[in-house]
């Protein structure tokens, strides 16, 4: 799977937050890939509004795999996000410190 592709993944539903247009392959433009980092820009095609994002602990290929190991996995036993669960991953991310990276898990590569 390419570069763009994967973050074309990525951003399945998403759009710019200034006009509501939906993010084409065009918005896309690879800053940095190397191995567990992906830095992207991506540019809304409508209003030129800019958004930079990252990916910490995954590069583009490591991003490719967990797509595929997604779709591979049987989610049909899974029950739908509920606010709490929201609220608890809001209240995670808002405690973190510099020392984030602690919270990384990295899986073993065979």
């Amino acid at each position: 799977m390419s570069e763009i592709n994967v973050i074309k993944r990525l951003l399945i539903n998403m759009h710019c937050c200034r006009c509501k247009n939906e993010f084409g392959e065009n918005s896309i433009k690879i800053m940095r890939n190397e191995k567990g980092l992906l830095v992207f820009q991506i540019k809304c095609e409508k209003c030129k509004k800019c958004f930079g994002m990252a990916t910490l602990g995954l590069g583009a290929e490591e991003l490719a795999q967990s797509f595929e190991m997604n779709d591979k996995a049987d989610t049909s036993e899974l029950s739908p996000i509920s606010y709490d669960d929201v609220l608890d991953a809001h209240i995670f991310f808002q405690n973190m410190d510099e020392n984030w990276s602690e919270y990384i898990k990295r899986r073993p590569t065979a």
